[in-house]
Formats: C-alpha cells, structure tokens, sequence
C-alpha cells in the first residue's frame, strides 16, 4: 500500500510533569507530544499566551521576532532563565487586511519559542505547561512523505497517437482516458470478468451542463509544488494581482513577499518549486484533476477548468508545504491553511493526514490519533488553523460562507480514516475503482466522508500489456512536471488522488452557485454533498481479487479479500457532481448587496453584478439616506465608487430597475472609519 503524504507520528507518551495549576488542554498538549524527538523539530515550541501575556509582547515588539530574556511576567521569566533566552515571535504574520478576524480567533496569541536545541524540547514544554499564562503548548512536529511517490508517465509517442485519433465533445483529446470523470462501462473488461460499471465515475458531463468552473472560486493546494508553466494549467492558476513575481517587498501588507500565485512554505519564499530531482510531481497531478484547461485543443479534461473561456475555470492556489524529500513542518502546514482563507480560497485540498489510528503497526510503525479528541488535544495548533478556514474563509456575502477542508482518508487499507480529516466538519475521501468497489489500498469505515475515483492499479494489473505500463490502467491521469513525464501527463493512484475529485466537485458547486447568485454555508455545502452521493454498498458484495506487484519479480500470485466489510464504511456514497449542482438552484439564500466600510476620504468600489444577475445591463440607482457621511458614483461597466466623507455611519439602499420597475431593492449600511486600518496594532 502507498501513502502519498502523511505526517510522522509515533504514537502518544507520557511525560512526567510537577503539579501545576494550568488547564487540561494545556497538560494534554504535551502529555500527547510524538514519542520520538526525531518527529518534531528540536529547540522549538509552538505556544499560545493569554492575552495578558500577549500585550506585553506586542508592548515591546517582539511580535514580530526578537529575543526574549525578560518579559515582565514572573512566572514567565523564570522559564525563560531556566532556558538561558530565546527568540521569540509571532506564529502568523500580521496581514493587515485580516488581522481583525486573526484577532477575534485567537490566532495572535500563538507565538513560536526557539532556544538551544541542545536543550530537551520535551522538557522546556513540560515548564511552560505550568505556566497559568500558557494556554496551550505544540510542537513543531516533523511532517514528510512516508515514500516517495511515483508517477507512471504517459510516453510522448501514446499522447500523439491519442491525440491523432481521438476527437471529444471536450475538445481534450485525453478525456478519452479519463475514465474517473466519464466512465462508459467499456473499459478493464476481459471474457466474463467485468471491472467496469457505466456512470462509476463523478458525474461531471451532467454537472457541466450547469456549470464548467467560475474563475473567483480559488482552490488552495497543500502539496508539493506545481508547475506553473504547465500549458495545461497556466491560465487557471491563481494570481495574487497586488503581488510582483519575485518580489522583495510584500507590496500587499499580507506578510509574504512575492507571493504572486501562492506562497512555498517549505523556504518561506514567493517562488514555488516543482523541478525538485526528488519531487514526485504530486502537486502538478492534483491541480490538473481540479482545473486543469478544459476544451483547449490538447491534454485532459478536469472536473472544474472551465470550458476555454477567460471567465470560467476555477483558479489553483499554490500552498507549497512539500519540496523533495525534504520535510517540512507543522508551523508551515497551519500557515499555509491561514493563509489560504486570508487570501481568497475556498476550498481546502490536502492529500496528507495522520496514519489511520488502526493500521497495521507492523506495516506502517507508527499509528495516528485514536479518536477526535486525542487529536484536538494533541494537535492543537492544527486545529485552531483548521477552524479558522472552516470559519473564515469565503464571505458572508457571497456563494460560499466558510471554507472546504477536504482530506485523503489514508492508504493503509485500515478500516479507520485518519486524522484530521476524521474529524467532524472536514470531508475525508476514500478511493474506489472504476466498478465503485473500494481500491485495494483505501481506509474506510469510521471517520470516512465520501468516496471518489482514486485509481487501483493492484485491481487492474491483468490489462497491462506491452503497451500499457504498469501503474498505468486503472489509474488517474492527469497533469505532470516535464521533468518527471516529457508529454506532461501520466497515471497515480491513491486517496491523494480521490481527494482533488472531491475538492473539484466542491469549486464547481461553489461556482454554480456563484453564477446564480446563491449563498451557501460551508456546513449547507458539506450537506448537500453527503446527500447527493450515489449510493454503492450494492458492489459490496463477495471478494476482490488483486495482484500484488513487486518490483524486478512481477505479479505474486492473485490476492483477494472480502468486500462485505466495507458495506456502510465508504462514506456517504461516491461523489456525485451532476445530482450536487441539480440541488443548487434551491440551496441556501438569495446574495444580498454587502455593508460597505470605507476609510475616511477614501474609496471602496463595489460591482452590483457580482450580487444580483438582474443588475447586468440595467439602470442602478443608489439612495444614501446621509449624504455627509459618504457619496457614491456610479462608473463604468455598472461598477459603484463609495467615498467617505465624514466618520460614521448611514444606511443606503439598492435598486435595480428594468424600464422603472424595480427589480432588486435593498437596504445596505455605509460606514465611514478613520482608516481601514485602524486598528492600533498596526
């Protein structure tokens, strides 16, 4: 069994602690620290003050780094002579746009401690646990790829011969192969033996009908790297517009420099990696299954990459928190969740998690959290970021309010998902193959969401052929690095690869009902999700025989197990895009126009098209009931300029009139601030 991305874990050990007078969670937090000083990173601490502690800090600007060797706190203090000094700073960057919400959440008051790393972490956590200031205490855990993943490419000479021969109502010449996004049911059948079921894919033809992918939707991509260049999936690569490529400023005040697509995690840089020599092309593959460039003439097709057009298509965020071998780390990890929601995503794709907590101990030497609340308290950290995207992300004025996070279930044939997908409020993804039976490798059972296509290779290895490589059928093709695959395309398999279907089918929900000017909360989304999946415990039924591969000796002798266990356990069903948007349409609420805050002689813009379809195209009045306090303009193309005049607040209301009879008419607030940064922290 493979798993792609996972973190590494050693299970939980006790730690000898004095009596203190600090909270449950708090003790929790180390008692629960990883076993082996190897899974997190040594002289470092992730710790949350209370926000006494943290005005002191702020009061002497150590916000943003510096050493500590006094603090003003006793009990503090005495920690920090014991550990001879340390830098300290704050965990999250300020990002000046969103530091209100980063404030209300908590999330300011999570600083990172280094100090000598000579020192026992395990110890120094110990003494900041007793700590009545300290509310809770992580460690930098370690996060790394259990293998090296492999992507089978997809030669040059098939991709022309393909290309050549092959004409689809998608204008993809590949889709022919992408039997995860249209299976007829004619495919990995030999004699009697079928391994194909018609309509055992994520339904997207009858989705497409309704919507092919919105450009404001944003999918933030946790992976390794993506190759940005790919021509497959340049155009729908998201662009942070106040940003410049490479840049040694942080022109937009968010708290990374550069960051024009997304942000590398792994080197704390705006410059994304993919060409790595130990990268595996996993981050490529998964943007491709997302949005990939539909009906552009050549490649694949994707679940939600538009239909060719400059307004479609959903745009690929770049979270780099892999690069190589190289691991990478908690601290990264969460920072790239937080600033995914502050930057516009709505969706989080995240093909990496814990080991499922009933894995074989013999196969995989260490296994995750036991239940939620082990992980709540043992990864605290984890999940004050995670709640914060599920919470923040998206807008209340939009489609979506609240954020999709939307993990791998785990690849160690447990019959338990792992963490944190498990958890209650993320979707956790388990793999089938393409006659809906589960992949020989998938976890299933407690904690599972839902189900999508994630490719079975060990299932299909009969139909490997001289023509066919192994890794090949039955897997998932998609977009990969040149690199790693000269034609650009090639084949993996894995949850990591059900979980971007799942993550594509969740933008082009989120697109439709941008289109319809619908808004829906997270929690409404993930229920219509689980509601519409096709039902497949029907192919629960009798065994499944596979081959085991060994690389240099071939195929073992046939291997099979019993599909009766995995009745009920697959999750809600098997995504189902087509049914999802069908639901839509009478989902949710109709958008209302946004409360507006504008600074002080200065200007907010507004488009009323972005709210109502009926705005396009028609006359647009504005009443303003104080008009000392702000004006308005209308501009160009319908779009509205708010300027405020004097601090303080109005009401104002919207119509949108047809030849005077009104279509649209709401009320709305106008509030005029000194800055729109004036805050006091900044």
């Amino acid at each position: 069994m493979k798993r792609e991305f996972l973190y590494t874990i050693f299970g939980v050990a006790m730690l000898a602690m004095a009596s203190c007078t600090t909270d449950n969670t708090t003790q929790s937090a180390v008692e629960n620290r990883p076993e082996s000083e190897n899974a997190y990173i040594k002289g470092e601490l992730l710790v949350k003050f209370s926000p006494e502690v943290v005005e002191i800090l702020e009061n002497v600007g150590l916000t943003r780094g510096g050493e500590l060797t006094r603090s003003g706190v006793p009990t503090l203090d005495e920690v920090v002579e014991i550990v001879g000094g340390c830098h300290i700073e704050r965990l999250f960057p300020i990002d000046e746009a969103n530091e209100a919400r980063t404030r209300a959440n908590g999330l300011h008051r999570w600083f990172v401690i280094r100090f000598d790393k000579e020192m026992s972490t395990a110890a120094v956590a110990a003494r900041f646990a007793t700590l009545g200031e300290v509310q809770k205490v992580d460690f930098n855990r370690t996060i790394k790829r259990a293998y090296n993943t492999k992507a089978t490419p997809l030669s040059v000479e098939r991709l022309q011969s393909l290309t050549s021969a092959t004409r689809t109502a998608t204008a993809d010449p590949l889709f022919t192969e992408q039997w995860n996004l249209a299976n007829r049911g004619d495919k990995f059948n030999k004699g009697k033996i079928k391994k194909s079921v018609a309509g055992a894919d994520v339904q997207c033809e009858g989705a497409w009908q309704r919507s092919r992918g919105d450009k404001s939707v944003v999918v933030a991509v946790l992976d390794e790297g993506i190759f940005i260049e790919h021509p497959d999936l340049k155009d729908n690569i998201w662009i942070n517009e106040d940003e410049f490529a490479r840049s040694d400023k942080d022109n937009d005040n968010n708290g990374y420099k550069g960051d024009i697509n997304g942000y590398n995690f792994v080197y704390d840089s705006g410059v994304i990696t993919w060409n790595n020599v130990l990268d595996s092309g996993h981050g490529t593959h998964v943007a491709g299954v997302i949005s990939a460039v539909n009906n552009n003439g050549y490649g694949i097709s994707s679940i939600a990459g538009g239909d060719g057009t400059k307004e479609s298509g959903v745009k690929i965020m770049v979270c780099q928190i892999f690069s190589g071998n190289t691991a990478t780390s908690l601290l990264s990890t969460v920072r790239a969740i937080k600033y995914a929601a502050d930057n516009g995503a709505v969706v989080l794709q995240c093909s990496w998690g814990y080991v499922s907590p009933v894995a074989n101990v013999y196969d995989w030497g260490e296994v995750g959290f036991a239940s939620e609340e082990e992980w709540e308290k043992g990864s605290p950290l984890e999940k004050d970021a995670l709640e914060y995207f599920t919470h923040n992300a998206g807008s209340p004025n939009g489609a979506i309010e609240g954020g999709i996070a939307i993990f791998a279930g785990g690849n160690e044939s447990a019959a338990a998902a792992g963490f944190p997908g498990a958890a209650e409020g993320y979707v956790s993804v388990a793999a089938t193959a393409a006659d809906f039976t589960p992949a020989v490798y998938t976890n299933y059972g407690p904690g599972t969401t839902i189900s999508a296509p994630g490719g079975d290779q060990d299932y299909y290895f009969e139909y490997f052929d001289q023509e066919h490589n192994y890794g090949e059928e039955g897997c998932i093709l998609s977009t990969l690095p040149n690199h790693i695959s000269p034609s650009g395309y090639g084949y993996m398999e894995g949850t990591s690869m059900a979980c971007p279907h799942v993550s594509g089918v969740a933008a082009l929900a989120i697109s439709y009902a941008t289109q319809l000017r619908r808004h829906l909360t997270a929690s409404e989304l993930y229920k219509l999700m689980h509601e519409t999946a096709t039902p497949i415990d029907q192919y629960m039924t009798g065994k499944k025989q596979y081959y085991r591969y060994v690389a240099d000796l071939g195929a073992i002798q046939p291997m099979n197990f019993s599909l009766a266990p995995y009745k009920g356990q697959m999750g809600a069903g098997q995504v189902n895009a087509a049914e999802l948007l069908a639901k839509i349409a009478g989902a949710g609420c109709e958008m209302r126009f946004p409360n507006i805050s504008v600074a002080l002689d200065g200007c907010v813009v507004e488009a009323p098209s972005r709210y109502f379809i009926e705005a396009k195209n028609a006359e647009i009045l504005i009443e303003i009931a104080n008009n000392n306090i702000a004006s308005c303009e209308i501009l160009e193309g319908g779009k509205i300029a708010f300027k405020g005049l004097k601090i303080g607040s109005t009401s104002a209301k919207i119509k949108i009139l047809n030849n005077n009879t009104p279509l649209v008419e709401q009320l709305f607030g106008i509030t005029v601030r000194p800055s729109t940064n004036d805050n006091g922290w900044l």
